[in-house]
């Protein structure tokens, strides 16, 4: 599908919005928390609509599930459940468990990349940097007819991400051991020079405009390389939000899609009101995804609009007084007000494998609790 832009005299109807949920998993060893190299092996294994909606990732050790374009949320739920479940039974086939978090946790032995020419092309080109251990994402497209009013909205998008980024944290390890930040998957990711915060952009025009600059001085591939953290789909007619680690629980990611939706939604009406973004310093945006990655939902993140670090919840709770009638109008505001109380209560994925390794002590027993939450619901 290619954007259409709106024509002349027409308005887009903003008032339902579409959602469709990439999300990637590891395939890990049950017995050492491993990466396990198997992704041929599982994503052969598949059947049906399960095999259509799968795809190879740059690692031998991880599968993507992408969901079908949904109207609402248990219908985006329903399509979750499955593909986890149809992915979970794969991976057990081949003698792994299909794990959702965000960073390899334990070790990944095997990182060579799959054999298509555009993964060796990119091996030759990042070096080293395409060879990290393999890390995971939850990427939320939001239908958006209108390509100019996609990149208005991601320059929206800039000041609220850290919080969504913050709720999604679920990587606290590497090589054993607690990083210290909620989300290293983040971490890991800075060293791609196509990934980051989204740069302002006054147009579409200028939006194409810089990709064509940064894909000419060789910093990307193509436009697929574009990994910034919010973006016009390089292939769909949707704004993609692609901060977030990939969520424990199903729960958590249809939570994750349906603020991602109404903030869109929001911030499309805003768009369209006239209302300019806020002009935020790049560093300031980045400094505030280095909090939201560090901190979570733990301790404070950056108020990129009134400035200073506030209590993360505090933050949270603005950012849904902002898009509580969107809610409203999209029939979610019941279900997301249960989950923010329930992720209130238990806390991120990040904190929940904290709470595992501390009563535990044991790294297998963070991996068995992941891959139960994986596939339950």
């Amino acid at each position: 599908m290619k954007y259409r832009s709106a024509t002349a005299g027409t308005v887009p109807d903003l008032s339902t919005l579409t959602l469709g949920v990439e999300e990637e998993f590891l395939l890990l060893d049950p017995d050492s928390g491993r990466n396990l190299p198997v992704a041929d092996q599982v994503l052969s294994a598949l059947r049906g609509s399960a095999r259509d909606q799968s795809r190879q990732e740059f690692r031998h050790s991880m599968v993507e599930m992408v969901t079908p374009v949904c109207a609402d949320l248990a219908e985006l739920r329903a399509h979750l459940v499955s593909l986890r479940h149809s992915a979970a039974e794969a991976a057990t086939a081949a003698g792994a468990r299909l794990v959702a978090v965000g960073a390899t946790p334990v070790a990944e032995p095997h990182r060579t990349v799959p054999d298509r020419p555009r993964y060796h092309a990119m091996s030759r080109r990042y070096g080293p940097v395409a060879h990290d251990p393999a890390v995971c994402g939850c990427h939320v497209h939001v239908g958006l007819p209108d390509r100019e009013l996609a990149v208005q909205v991601c320059n929206h998008l800039r000041t609220w991400l850290p919080v969504i980024q913050a709720i999604t944290t679920n990587s606290p390890l590497h090589d054993g051991r607690d990083t210290g930040h909620a989300s290293w998957r983040s971490m890991q990711l800075e060293r791609w020079p196509s990934i980051g915060p989204t740069p302002y952009f006054e147009s579409a025009a200028d939006y194409d405009r810089t990709v064509d600059e940064l894909i000419a001085a060789g910093i990307m591939l193509d436009a697929a390389m574009v990994y910034w953290y919010a973006r016009p789909s390089s292939a769909y007619p949707t704004v993609e939000i692609r901060v977030g680690d990939v969520c424990p629980d199903v729960d958590d990611t249809v939570l994750v899609a349906a603020l991602v939706r109404s903030l869109v939604a929001t911030l499309a009406d805003d768009v369209r009101a006239g209302v300019t973004a806020p002009p935020v310093r790049d560093c300031l945006v980045a400094a505030a995804h280095w909090r939201a990655a560090h901190d979570g939902l733990d301790g404070e993140l950056i108020d990129l609009r009134a400035g200073g670090a506030r209590p993360a919840w505090a933050l949270v709770d603005e950012l849904m007084a902002v898009i509580a009638p969107a809610l409203l109008r999209h029939g979610d505001l019941g279900y997301v007000l249960a989950q923010l109380a329930r992720l209130r209560r238990d806390g991120t994925g990040a904190t929940r494998q904290r709470r595992v390794l501390e009563r535990t002590g044991d790294l297998r027993a963070i991996v068995d609790d992941l891959a139960a939450r994986t596939t339950a619901g």
